[in-house]
């Protein structure tokens, strides 16, 4: 049975249109994420409470730490090597979609650093989005059919893979071989039943070392934490809306920091907000262009 747990709060105050893809990169003692339409990218330090920001050139829907330096990021046009200022180094693959209505949106490094990023069908009409696989090989799609590819996570041991279509409500999960990059066996995981008065459905996640699964339930103001056979375990309040995307950080990852998009009606929104834990999350793997 699920109980609700301690609330999250405000801790950085910034207005995002829609704040996503939060990553914590442990040897660099920093938080990334990115205003997907603002067309941002942020770093942030917890320590001196430095925020610098990055303009892009085009909507970036994710982004994670890349080997060496700089940055793997989910763009409208393609999957694109970043520099650590934020700019374009060389294109890995192109959107194989129709870029006028589709762009990644969510992403996340496999645990031998290949780069896991899914597309949005941003009419919601079609269910024409994908999730694909990109590493030396090229780009490999692995389930199309979605409307909007959210909630890509790994199990501790890296066996189980992890995404939600997040206008269709519901969350999946797929065995996954780490040494060959296959996903197979999807079945659903988690199925959220909406309500005339309650619309949260399942946005980015993020997993802990217990191998439980936490939420982001876009328009419902929370994040749900499951466990790995998707018994919803605990409730916390987001003091916002639309929360996005959670994120393990800080030197012991126990900090779950989560972003947020600003409301269309109020108008509020759009910073980033906190939470401290018992249980720490996993570290984040550093994308490897050979992998």
């Amino acid at each position: 049975m699920s109980s609700t747990g301690k609330s999250f709060e405000l801790t950085i105050d910034i207005q995002c249109t829609t704040g996503e893809s939060p990553v914590w990169v442990g040897d660099r003692g920093e938080l990334l994420f990115v205003d997907i339409p603002g067309r941002r990218l942020y770093r942030y330090e917890p320590v001196s409470k430095s925020l610098v920001s990055m303009s892009v050139d085009e909507d970036i829907g994710c982004v994670a730490a890349a080997r060496g330096a700089g940055y793997v990021a989910g763009m409208r046009s393609g999957i694109w090597l970043l520099s650590n200022a934020g700019g374009k180094v060389r294109r890995l693959v192109e959107n194989p979609e129709d870029q006028a209505t589709s762009r990644f949106n969510d992403g996340r490094v496999d645990p031998r650093g290949r780069y896991f990023s899914g597309t949005i069908d941003e009419p919601k009409a079609g269910g024409k989005a994908g999730i694909y696989r990109c590493d030396r090989r090229g780009l490999e799609k692995l389930y199309g059919g979605l409307m909007t590819s959210n909630g890509q996570a790994f199990s501790p041991d890296g066996k189980t893979f992890y995404y939600s279509d997040t206008p269709r409500f519901v969350i999946y999960r797929c065995d996954y071989d780490p040494d060959t990059g296959e996903v197979e066996n999807r079945r659903e995981f988690v199925r959220i039943e909406p309500t005339a008065s309650d619309r949260g459905r399942p946005d980015g996640a993020a997993v802990d070392s217990e191998g439980c699964y936490w939420a982001s339930m876009y328009e419902g103001a929370r994040i749900h934490r499951y466990d790995p056979d998707g018994r919803l375990m605990s409730v916390h309040p987001v003091p916002t809306r639309n929360p996005t995307m959670p994120a393990f950080g800080g030197a012991d990852l126990r900090t779950v920091f989560v972003t947020s998009a600003r409301d269309k009606a109020s108008g509020e929104g759009g910073g980033v907000y906190s939470l401290q834990v018992d249980v720490p999350g996993i570290p984040n793997n550093i994308f490897n262009p050979d992998a």
